[in-house]
């Protein structure tokens, strides 16, 4: 079970807290961060500075399929989420009829603004790449390559959009596996929890909804 990561040093601990969800739940679990500085000294990415991008993984979410040498599946997450069950459980889901498997969420943001002040953007297709099951060995993921991802012509809403797909090629999951806090309030029991708008991490956020759940992992990590 690979699982990467988006890694932004300005939420180094939402990371570990986001990592010891998964690891203590499923020890077999490989976690690995998608670090921007690594990716970039590595050669694996090319872009420009994204000045307008919300975290430092905005695009690196997308060179997975290769990272893998296109093979097998692999899971891709944001930082500013945990697990409350085994990641198994997901992984369990894989059909390989498809390229991908997202939770197609159809919502507008109720803020204009999250985590640390950012400007809150409304777009089609928004948080389906938050948390996505790839299908790393799908012929249609063959032309997600390095260049492809680097290719300055290639912009953010494309790529997020999975425009290189077809829209029977992506797969649904439950809104369970991508709880927008602050955002849902009709699931008691969420597999996985996203902290959208900020997380306790965040001085504005410290009595978030589920924050209790976020602390208590953070506490356990801890020991």
């Amino acid at each position: 079970m690979k699982v990467f990561v988006g890694y932004d040093p300005r939420e180094d601990i939402a990371y570990q807290v986001c990592k010891h969800s998964i690891v203590s739940k499923q020890p077999n679990a490989l976690v690995r961060p998608l670090v921007q500085k690594e990716l970039r000294d590595a050669g694996w990415y090319k872009r420009p500075v994204d000045k307008l991008g919300t975290t430092e993984f905005t695009f690196t979410r997308f060179l997975i399929p290769e990272l893998t040498n296109f093979t097998g599946w692999a899971l891709f997450m944001d930082c500013d989420m945990i697990l409350t069950t085994d990641i198994k459980e997901l992984f369990e889901q894989a059909d390989d009829q498809y390229a991908v498997m997202c939770v197609k969420h159809d919502y507008t943001p109720k803020e204009v603004t999250k985590m640390d002040g950012q400007k809150q953007t409304i777009y089609p297709r928004k948080n389906w790449s938050s948390v996505v099951l790839w299908n790393c060995g799908h012929p249609s993921n063959k032309r997600v390559t390095q260049d492809f991802v680097n290719d300055p012509e290639i912009n953010g809403a494309y790529l997020h959009r999975f425009s290189w797909l077809k829209d029977d090629e992506i797969g649904e999951l439950d809104r369970t596996w991508n709880y927008l806090v602050g955002e849902y309030d009709d699931i008691k029991n969420p597999k996985l929890l996203h902290y959208t708008l900020g997380g306790p991490w965040f001085e504005n956020y410290r009595d978030c909804e589920f924050a209790d759940l976020w602390k208590a992992e953070l506490f356990d990590m801890m020991k």
